[in-house]
């Protein structure tokens, strides 16, 4: 009997990717809320698991996995259930291009963006020694300075409107690589939409001067049938802050 027990935030961003990924494929598993924003990620407890205190984690029959992107192939090759990868190598290339696209250059932006608006905002109304302490318990160094920038609205101009720039890019892409075909890389639902729909599930919202109805047709459509998959209802109601109540918000707006 397989046991997989998976260690995660809200079902966006990083943690949303392997969550999808074992839903899709139908795999149980039994689901460890991870804080965020109260640091649950940073204490004894989570750090046993994984030391680099980074969500999400997956054990599975003992071992432990890390890293999002990596988790989901393992979660694709190793279970039975839809192949989230297709046979053919082009699209198979063209999948794993875009992963590594968002993973590495786009997804940071989206994050810093997503850390200056929400994160740091959230966080900073708490009491400063006590965040003080939590941030000094953040095992990487370059995790600690993120915090601290997003606490304290460091983000500098600079690195804001490079965000913000390499997100305006990254959305055109993606607009123009779903008038292609009906999804990112294939014909097929893969890991690749998995992968950027966590972070690109609430452009209409987010980004309203980039991203709708009329200036990106094809992302709009592809949201819609993102939405609309079982495996993605059942994620999203897996949420527990007001990230899972954009689910409502943004049918609303596709379908208007």
């Amino acid at each position: 009997m397989d046991e997989v027990t998976l260690y995660h935030w809200e079902p966006n961003a990083n943690s949303g990717k392997p969550m999808l990924a074992l839903m899709e494929k139908g795999v149980p598993f039994a689901s460890h809320y991870i804080d965020m924003l109260q640091f649950d990620q940073h204490k004894p407890e989570y750090l046993a698991i994984n030391p680099q205190g980074t969500i999400p984690a997956m054990t599975h029959n003992g071992l432990v996995l890390t890293e999002s992107t990596a988790i989901m192939e393992y979660v694709n090759d190793r279970f039975a259930g839809p192949n989230l990868m297709p046979s053919d190598p082009q699209d198979c290339w063209r999948v794993r291009w875009w992963m590594k696209f968002m993973d590495q250059w786009l997804g940071p932006s989206f994050s810093m963006i997503g850390w200056s608006v929400f994160v740091g905002p959230m966080v900073r109304q708490r009491d400063p020694q006590e965040l003080a302490a939590a941030i000094d318990r953040i095992p990487l160094p370059e995790r600690r300075t993120a915090w601290r920038k997003a606490i304290n609205g460091d983000f500098s101009e600079a690195e804001m409107a490079e965000s913000r720039r390499r997100v305006g890019l990254g959305i055109a892409k993606l607009e123009e690589e779903l008038g292609k075909r009906p999804y990112v890389g294939s014909n097929q639902y893969s890991l690749a939409d998995i992968n950027i729909f966590n972070s690109t599930y609430s452009l209409p919202l987010s980004q309203p001067d980039l991203a709708g109805k009329d200036k990106t047709p094809n992302i709009m459509r592809w949201l819609k049938r993102v939405y609309s998959r079982d495996a993605v209802k059942q994620t999203w109601a897996m949420g527990k802050t007001d990230l899972a109540n954009r689910y409502g918000l943004i049918m609303k707006e596709i379908e208007a």
